[in-house]
């Protein structure tokens, strides 16, 4: 018997925690969501880009002022809200993803993405309160 015809030893995958009967398509939609965001992100932050580096006169121009004049329309508040709900969610389904696939135990994995669950919570949840409540009248 030559080395090619021993037989291998695979290992078992990860039996999934939920049986077939249960399971639903999350992860088809994860992944039809990250391909879908990455293109609309990809449009957004290049126009961001474009808009606030070029056609706004650079950064040096960027201040308070600034600010409060672009957020005085809704249009440019829906562009930012957008832009920050589409790359947090993006990111977190990223991450949550390397997640799934690096962590060995289950413990591990859940306290890892409770952390990442909260964390994605706090920065899209402030960051949707700033541009809400954003006051150009301060002081």
């Amino acid at each position: 018997m030559s080395v090619t015809d021993a037989p291998l030893a695979v290992e078992k995958p990860r039996t999934p925690s939920r049986s077939a009967a249960r399971r639903n398509n999350f992860e088809l939609y994860a992944w039809l969501f990250m391909r879908l965001s990455g293109v609309v992100l990809l449009f957004l932050v290049l126009g961001h880009l474009l808009i606030m580096l070029f056609l706004d006169g650079g950064v040096h121009k960027i201040n308070f002022a600034f600010v409060a004049g672009r957020w005085a329309s809704p249009f440019w508040q829906f562009w930012d809200l957008t832009m920050l709900w589409l790359a947090g969610l993006h990111g977190g389904n990223g991450l949550r993803t390397v997640i799934n696939d690096y962590s060995r135990k289950d413990s591990t994995r859940f306290w890892l993405k409770m952390l990442l669950y909260v964390s994605v919570l706090l920065t899209v949840g402030l960051g949707s309160f700033v541009i809400f409540t954003f006051d150009p009248n301060i002081g």
